[in-house]
């Protein structure tokens, strides 16, 4: 039997900062962060502040900062300032002008960025061409290299620089370093080379020739180096910022899901406003199919209310008088009269948008590979090319020859194929998933599956179908199933009741077309009754049978009994004056889900079952599956304390959810996989969408996800050797253009070739 925990408890993981308890927080808009190492260095200035504790988002550019009384927020925007960024508080949003549309690549920095690439692009492939191709070499092939490569290394890579400056004047050096001081130098020395050296004779070319030998650089140009870094390394940043883009998307997906306007009841008239404008105390209608404008209090009417998107609960829950009701959820059944009790930021949607804000602002921001690596890379490379500079000048070979050994250090070590590390693989990887049903979000991501050993799945619509089904008939001696199905499912088929729709379906997919009841009536909270081909015909709860004095045989009894031990949900049907049959209606395991459940654990992880559900349904869905940890009767809100819970315990926690009511969990948890058949808000929330809505695509996605991971990582390994091998051979001043420019095709081929070995992925 699965081991079963009702409810959680609520735990708060802690940082290490001295924040005061009854501190204030604040969230600051944070600008001029290009990397993950820039929004580390931000969090750990702000956190050595007395009376701190902050964590710096990089994917979102924010910062989270509790402070004691003591600290004011210009004393936190003051050191983000003096750190070399920028920081606000957020100004509130302006109002929508009536008729203008959100433009949001206006906002994200999309289309200057987008700008610089095509740029970059169309100016450096020439660049590059003629540099490799004698053939293209014409007679001014250097100077039309000169006028095309000035734009790219200005223009286009000036992000670079200014985040070279910027990391400089704190002492910090970063990948945008090592890019903005190679490129300069590339370009620096062919600028000299062509107007001082001999680089710029008409006819001058760049051989094949591979010997090793000394030379002066006077006649070396490297703008096809400089161009083809910038350009390489900027399509690896746009590819990111456009996967940035969505990380607010999960909240305004969560707001959207409620009503945008809503008939309320004043003076004894309906009149329809803005559910903003709702008031604590306002009455307002709600009609079958129509949702529920905010959280309140049912004072007329009852109706079946289906609150799966929020609560993961999977059967409609019966409301009447005197029942609260969810904003955001939906009446399937008869008209309600609701008194609003909570508005605005108050109500439980608003909470789990906060929550999930929360959550995504507590993820510890990854810390880029290249990034860390580059943080010693890059001081050594400088250092170097200094010392090989002093070298030759204290030896006495001349300006010329030791500045060229010295640019020769720089320019070989610039990161072309670098540039191409980590988007490559990416662009595959996340090609290939795509056509598995897999998207990845982005390289941050991959860190991550590599680490998991536990994943939460959520039961309804990720281990289920999400959907009430039809899976058991069970009739009296001389009944036939067939008659059953057909006379129920005909007068369900009146109903909009959830329930009744199960049934009805059930019955239409095994007969097909039903008779059209001649008579039919809603009992509520009990059943449906009418007249079908001349029969008296009841279909609903045991009680709607005993207002009729019509009691159920022992067979059928105890087929309603163990169905309801099952978790399941028994209709009893009856006509002409006696019980003919039990109906069994659930939440259906996905055929797919024990499989999938097998796969994870190979994958080394724990699979643990979180439901809203209660605690019979959920040990019974475990049990099919195979999993043993059950958590169940879970609220919403407490789903983000399990994962954190979990987290405290020392765990690394992958999610799987397609809710509303996951939303916060996914943002929360280590790794975030959301079922792509799910609501945009769980979607937006997670790391990896599963678009197949397949529990085996979750297997698929981790494994893909860890093979990206290691091409990346064996890439950056191959790209970092290159350059390092041929660092003594540039400082040793025997580095030609030709070698220099056979080592930085080949590591890029490399690096390539490499990347698209993830094609042959396969989903098992």
């Amino acid at each position: 039997m699965p081991q079963t925990t009702t409810g959680t408890t609520s735990t708060t993981a802690t940082g290490n900062g001295t924040a005061a308890s009854g501190a204030r927080s604040v969230e600051l808009v944070i600008g001029g962060v290009t990397c993950a190492s820039c929004a580390a260095r931000i969090e750990k200035k702000l956190n050595r502040m007395d009376g701190v504790e902050a964590t710096v988002n990089y994917a979102t550019e924010k910062a989270k900062v509790t402070f004691a009384e003591s600290v004011q927020v210009t004393d936190l925007i003051g050191t983000v300032e003096a750190t070399g960024y920028t920081a606000a508080e957020p100004a509130p949003p302006p109002p929508p002008e009536e008729g203008t549309a959100s433009r949001p690549d206006e906002d994200d920095g999309l289309v200057p960025l987008r700008q610089r690439l095509v740029t970059a692009v169309v100016l450096a492939v020439p660049v590059i061409a003629m540099a490799m191709v004698p053939a293209l070499q014409i007679e001014y092939w250097q100077w039309l290299s000169l006028t095309l490569a000035a734009p790219v290394v200005t223009y286009a890579a000036w992000p670079f620089h200014r985040a070279a400056w910027t990391n400089a004047r704190h002492g910090a050096a970063t990948m945008d370093t090592l890019i903005s001081v190679g490129t300069s130098a590339a370009f620096v020395w062919s600028v000299w080379a062509l107007f001082f050296g001999t680089a710029g004779t008409p006819g001058m070319t760049h051989p094949f020739e591979f010997t090793i030998a000394r030379s002066d650089g006077a006649g070396n140009i490297y703008l096809e180096a400089a161009a083809g870094v910038t350009a390489f390394i900027l399509a690896g940043r746009y590819f990111e910022a456009r996967s940035k883009r969505k990380a607010g998307a999960a909240l305004k997906a969560l707001l959207e899901l409620g009503a945008k306007e809503v008939t309320v009841v004043r003076g004894g008239r309906q009149e329809t406003i803005a559910t903003g404008d709702l008031v604590v105390g306002d009455r307002f209608l709600v009609r079958p199919g129509e949702k529920i404008a905010t959280d309140g209090t049912v004072v007329e009417g009852s109706s079946a209310v289906d609150a799966s998107m929020l609560t993961g609960e999977s059967v409609p829950v019966e409301v009447s008088v005197g029942d609260a009701v969810t904003g955001a959820t939906l009446n399937a059944g008869g008209r309600l009269v609701v008194e609003a009790t909570r508005v605005g930021a108050d109500t439980q949607l608003a909470r789990m948008a906060k929550l999930v804000e929360d959550a995504q602002n507590g993820k510890a921001a990854a810390q880029r590979l290249a990034d860390r690596i580059s943080a010693v890379f890059v001081p050594v490379v400088i250092a170097l090319a200094l010392g090989t500079l002093g070298f030759w000048l204290g030896n006495g070979s001349g300006l010329t020859a030791a500045f060229t050994a010295a640019v020769a250090v720089l320019i070989i070590a610039c990161p072309c194929a670098l540039g191409l590390a980590t988007p490559t693989a990416l662009m595959v990887g996340t090609g290939r998933g795509a056509q598995l049903g897999i998207l990845i979000k982005g390289p941050e991501v991959l860190e991550t599956t590599r680490k998991v050993d536990t994943i939460v799945l959520d039961k309804t619509g990720t281990v289920t179908t999400g959907r009430m089904t039809l899976l058991a008939v069970h009739t009296v001696e001389g009944t036939e199933e067939r008659e059953v199905l057909r006379l129920a499912g005909a007068l369900e088929n009146a109903s909009e009741h959830p329930v009744a729709q199960a049934v009805a379906t059930g019955a239409a997919e095994r007969l097909g077309a039903l008779p059209d009841p001649e008579d039919f009536a809603n009992v509520p909270g009990l059943g449906v009754q009418g007249i079908v081909d001349g029969h008296a015909v009841l279909v609903g709860r045991t009680k709607l049978l005993a207002e009729w004095s019509i009691e159920l045989p022992a067979d059928l009894a105890r087929a309603r009994h163990d169905a309801e031990a099952a978790g399941r949900t028994a209709i009893t049907v009856a006509w002409d004056g006696a019980a003919r049959a039990v109906l069994e209606v659930a939440d259906a395991v996905k055929d797919t889900s024990p499989q999938a459940i097998r796969r994870l654990r190979a994958l080394g992880l724990t699979p643990i079952l979180l439901t809203g559900d209660n605690k019979t349904v959920a040990d019974s869905v475990a049990t099919e599956v195979g999993i043993d940890e059950v958590i169940a009767e879970v609220m919403p809100e407490d789903k983000v304390d399990v994962v954190k819970r979990l987290q405290a315990e020392g765990r690394s926690v992958a999610m799987v959810g397609d809710g509303v009511n996951d939303a916060a969990a996914l943002a929360q948890a280590d790794l975030g996989l959301a079922m792509g058949t799910g609501t945009d808000a769980a979607i937006e929330a997670g790391d990896l969408t599963l678009v197949r809505g397949d529990l085996n695509a979750a297997a698929d996605a981790i494994r893909l996800s860890r093979r990206t991971l290691g091409t990346i990582r064996s890439n950056l390994f191959w790209a970092f050797a290159y350059n390092i091998a041929a660092l003594p051979l540039a400082a040793a001043g025997l580095l030609n253009p030709m070698i220099a420019g056979a080592a930085m095709a080949f590591s890029s081929v490399f690096v390539v070739g490499n990347s698209l070995r993830l094609r042959s992925f396969k989903a098992t």
